[in-house]
C-alpha cells in the first residue's frame, strides 16, 4: 500500500495561483442556467498529455462511494498546538542558515527535521531558519479533496515516523492530540481519508506558523557577490497583496517549488472554459453552480485524477453528460505489490543514484505502471460496472450513453463558441507520430461546458528561479557534440554564449563549478529530481528520511 499512482494536484509549494472566476450563460434542452468560468489559468504549462506523473508527495486511493461518505473537510484548528520551542523567528535582518521556497509537505518536513533533531541534542545551535510560501495558509492537493478519497500510502510513512518514530509529529501523535486514536484503530486500516491526512499535515504546520511568511511570492535567487568562493545567496520575495519586495540573505537556499499544472497543446490555455484538476474541488461548484442541470463535461487523462473526476462529476451532477478523453486504449491498474512497492523505500535512492543515466531512464521505464497512467482497480471497477450498466439499459451505441470513456483518443482541436467549446476528436493510433496533415479515423465532434485537463505538471521551474546562479554552473563538456537527449540534468545557456549543466548531487544540492561556492553554502532542490533519485522523489513515501539527511547535509557542516 506504499505505492504513487497518480492524484491530483502538485504539490503547489510557493506558486500557487487562484485565477478570477466570471460568468456566462448558456442554454441547452431549452434550458437556460449558468456556467461560471475561470478566467484563464495562470503559470499553466503547455504540450503534456496523458503520460505525465500527476501529483507529488503522496497519492490517493479511489472511492466509489457517494459523495457524501466522507465530509469534504476536517477542522482541528480548535485544537491548540504549541509553536515549535527550537525552530524560533529570527530578526529579519540576519544572515539566515537556511531560506526554503515553498512550504508545502517537503519544507514542512525539513521544518520537523530541524525540530526533532534540536530536541534531541544533536544540533546544539538553534537554526536561523525561513520559510517562504505564495498560498495564504498551508494547503495540500486543495483542488482534489474529494469526499470517499483515501490515501495510498500507509500512514506510517508520515512525514516523521521512518525516520523517528518517536517524534511528535507523527500521524498517530496527531490523532491523539485529537482524541482520535483509539476510534481511528477500529476503522481496521493504514490508509487515512485524504482530508484527513491534509488536516495532519496542516496541523504539522501550525507549529512553524513563526518562521513562515505566507502570501510571498519568491521572484529571485541571485549570488551576493564578494572575494572567494560565494558564501551567500539573496532571496527576493514579492507580497502578493502588498507587491511589497523584500529580500532576504542566507548560507542555503532549498527551491520545493512543487509541479506546474501542463495543459494539452491542442486546448486554448487562456479559455475560461478549460481548467486544470489541480483547480477541481475549489472552483468545478462555482463554475457548473445548478446541481440539475444538464452540463456536458470533458475530462482528459489517463490516470488516478482523471478517473476520480470523471467519477465524481457523475455524482455531483446527474443529469450531466461527462467524457473521458484519453489516448491509452483502457485504464490500467497500478501495480502495489509487496517488491514493485520497495522501489519507493528511501533507500532504493542509493540503488539507483549511483547508475548511468540510461540505466536510469530505463528503470523509470520499466516502474510506469506504479506512478504514470494508471487508476486503483476498485475504481476501474466501479467505471466498468457503470459503463455495463449503461450498455445493458441504453443498448450497444454509445452515442446514447450519458457517460463514455473515449479511449485510444486524441483531441484534435477545441474552438471556442460562445460559452461553449467544439471538440474535435480522433483515433490515436499507439507510436504514432503526430502530423497536422494526415487523415483522422473515427472523427467525432463533442460539444461541452467544461474541460478538465488531468494531463499532470511539469518540474522545471527551478531552473528560471536559478537563473543568476547559472554563471556558476560547470561548462558543458559536451558542447557542441551532438548529445544523447537526457532527463538527468538541465542545460542552460549564459550570456556569454556559454552552456552550462544544471545537475543534483546524491544529497540534493546543486553542482556548481568546483570552488564557486563556499562549502558552508549551497542550493539545493525538492520535488524535481525523479530521473536522478527514483520515483519516490516526488512524493510523500521518503519525506520523513529525506528531510533528515537534508538537514544533515545542510547543517552538519557547521
Amino acid at each position: 500500500m506504499g505505492n504513487s499512482a497518480s492524484l491530483s494536484a502538485a504539490e503547489q509549494i510557493g506558486n500557487g495561483s487562484t485565477p478570477d472566476v466570471i460568468d456566462s450563460t448558456s442554454q441547452q434542452n431549452g434550458t437556460t442556467h449558468t456556467v461560471k468560468a475561470l478566467n484563464g489559468l495562470n503559470g499553466v504549462a503547455n504540450g503534456v498529455h496523458d503520460d505525465v506523473p500527476e501529483l507529488v508527495n503522496g497519492n490517493a486511493a479511489p472511492s466509489a462511494a457517494p459523495i457524501a461518505e466522507t465530509p469534504a473537510v476536517v477542522h482541528t484548528e480548535d485544537i491548540t498546538v504549541t509553536k515549535s520551542p527550537f525552530v524560533r523567528p529570527s530578526a529579519p535582518d540576519i544572515v539566515y542558515d537556511l531560506v526554503c521556497i515553498g512550504f508545502g509537505p517537503a519544507s514542512l518536513a525539513i521544518a520537523i527535521a530541524l525540530h526533532d533533531e534540536m530536541e534531541a541534542g544533536r544540533l546544539k545551535t538553534p537554526p536561523k531558519v525561513l520559510f517562504l510560501e505564495k498560498q495564504a495558509q498551508f494547503a495540500w492537493h486543495a483542488g482534489m479533496l474529494l469526499p470517499g478519497a483515501k490515501m495510498q500510502i500507509s500512514f506510517i510513512k508520515d512525514l516523521a515516523s521512518l525516520r523517528n518514530p518517536r517524534s511528535n509529529f507523527t500521524f498517530l501523535n496527531y490523532l491523539h492530540k485529537n482524541d482520535r486514536l483509539v476510534e481511528f484503530t477500529n476503522l481496521d486500516t493504514f490508509l487515512p481519508a485524504r482530508v484527513e491526512y491534509e488536516d495532519y499535515l496542516r496541523w504539522c504546520a501550525r507549529h512553524f506558523d513563526d518562521v513562515v511568511k505566507y502570501q510571498n511570492e519568491v521572484v529571485s535567487v541571485s549570488p551576493v557577490k564578494e572575494d572567494g568562493p560565494l558564501k551567500t545567496f539573496t532571496v527576493g520575495s514579492r507580497n502578493i497583496v502588498s507587491g511589497e519586495i523584500t529580500s532576504y540573505t542566507a548560507r542555503n537556499v532549498v527551491l520545493a517549488l512543487g509541479g506546474q499544472p501542463s495543459i494539452p497543446k491542442s486546448l486554448p490555455a487562456k479559455s475560461p472554459q478549460v481548467i486544470h484538476s489541480s483547480q477541481y474541488a475549489q472552483y468545478v461548484p462555482q463554475l457548473l453552480s445548478d446541481s440539475s442541470a444538464p452540463y456536458r463535461v470533458a475530462v482528459v487523462g489517463a490516470g488516478q485524477s482523471a478517473a476520480e473526476i470523471f467519477n465524481n462529476v457523475q455524482n455531483l451532477y446527474p443529469n450531466s453528460k461527462t467524457y473521458l478523453i484519453m489516448r491509452s486504449e483502457f485504464l490500467k491498474p497500478s501495480d502495489d505489490s509487496p517488491f514493485v512497492n520497495s522501489i519507493f523505500n528511501p533507500e532504493y535512492i542509493d540503488r539507483i543514484y549511483p547508475k548511468s543515466s540510461a540505466y536510469r531512464a530505463a528503470f523509470l521505464d520499466d516502474a510506469r505502471a506504479t506512478n504514470y497512467s494508471v487508476v486503483r482497480l476498485e475504481l476501474i471497477e466501479h467505471l466498468y460496472e457503470k459503463m455495463y450498466h449503461q450498455r445493458r439499459i441504453l443498448g450497444v451505441d454509445e452515442k446514447k450513453w450519458p457517460h463514455r470513456i473515449l479511449a485510444g483518443r486524441k483531441l484534435v482541436n477545441v474552438n471556442e463558441k460562445g460559452d461553449k467549446l467544439q471538440v474535435k476528436v480522433a483515433l490515436s493510433l499507439p507510436g504514432e507520430v503526430e502530423r497536422q496533415d494526415g487523415p483522422l479515423l473515427e472523427e467525432e465532434d463533442l460539444e461541452v461546458d467544461l474541460i478538465i485537463c488531468a494531463t499532470g505538471y511539469q518540474r522545471r521551474a527551478h531552473v528560471d528561479m536559478l537563473k543568476d546562479l547559472w554563471s556558476l554552473l560547470p561548462e558543458n563538456a559536451e558542447n557542441g557534440s551532438v548529445q544523447v537527449a537526457r532527463k538527468d540534468r538541465w542545460l542552460v545557456e549564459t550570456e556569454d554564449a556559454r552552456q552550462r549543466v544544471l545537475e543534483v548531487a546524491r544529497n540534493y544540492g546543486v553542482r556548481f563549478t568546483p570552488g564557486a561556492v563556499s562549502p558552508e553554502s549551497g542550493v539545493w532542490l525538492q520535488g524535481c529530481c525523479e530521473a536522478t533519485h527514483g520515483l519516490s522523489d516526488t512524493l510523500l513515501s521518503v519525506l520523513s528520511t529525506r528531510s533528515g539527511e537534508m538537514v544533515g547535509s545542510i547543517f552538519g557542516k557547521r
